[in-house]
């Protein structure tokens, strides 16, 4: 229980501390909005339905992009994990990849497959497929050889190697991985819909408002951005504490 109230301590005292500072003056509208300023304009959103499109339109870009890394990810993962020289062999480059930033593969993507929601969903399998692989690779590797060597000599082949041992206990760190990656994922989604565009999303609400000079209406885009994010976060996380039991109870 202490473990949750302490995150939601301090998300209160910054809430606190924000309505202090706006509502007393200490800090003008111009640079940050009231809380009651955002929270209408999230109601109002909501309301008409174009925060609940938008919302769900990143949402689906950020879980495709996901699945789609952990599709290519987690088999990578175990491969490098079972072969040091596969590993050798792509590490340095998966590594050389994350110092691409984002916003200069994007227009990359539009060139190659156009634009719409097939790039935005590239360049969020990109930013989440290497947190997926080397969690992956770590938890394989990290399960105790004793416990493989027995289960070879108790005749389990390679495929219910992976099923009844590589895999569940691997499970917290695929998990942790896709927790990491998740985030990042919708970082992905936000980002290409501002560089790449489309027809509907946080990212391009985010854009609007710019144009716009409406301070409110980002923060408001915003705070779903990351209400999203900490709710994913915590049912994965939960995921993982529960993975983590039940390879404690095996």
């Amino acid at each position: 229980m202490m473990k949750w109230a302490v995150p939601l301590a301090v998300g209160l005292l910054v809430l606190l501390a924000w309505v202090f500072s706006t509502e007393t003056g200490l800090v003008g509208s111009w640079v940050l909005p009231s809380p009651s300023k955002v929270g209408d304009r999230l109601v109002g959103g909501f309301a008409d339905g174009y925060l609940l499109s938008a919302t769900l339109q990143t949402l689906n870009e950020a879980l495709l992009g996901c699945v789609v890394a952990a599709g290519l990810g987690v088999p990578l993962g175990f491969s490098l994990a079972h072969s040091r020289l596969l590993s050798a062999a792509v590490q340095p480059y998966l590594a050389a990849s994350q110092a691409i930033p984002a916003v200069a593969i994007a227009p990359m993507l539009v060139l190659w497959v156009g634009y719409g929601t097939t790039p935005i969903v590239a360049l969020c399998t990109i930013m989440v497929i290497f947190p997926i692989i080397i969690n992956t690779t770590v938890g394989v590797r990290g399960i105790d050889p004793d416990l493989i060597g027995a289960a070879r000599l108790d005749g389990a082949g390679s495929f219910r190697l992976l099923a009844m041992i590589e895999l569940p206990l691997a499970a917290p760190n695929i998990i942790a991985g896709l927790r990491n990656g998740f985030t990042l994922s919708i970082t992905g989604a936000v980002v290409g819909e501002m560089v790449i565009g489309g027809r509907d999303g946080l990212g391009i609400l985010l854009v609007g408002a710019q144009a716009l000079n409406d301070l409110a209406g980002m923060f408001a885009a915003i705070s779903i951005l990351a209400l999203c994010a900490i709710t994913i976060y915590v049912i994965l996380l939960i995921m993982e504490n529960r993975a983590v039991e039940a390879v404690s109870e095996r």
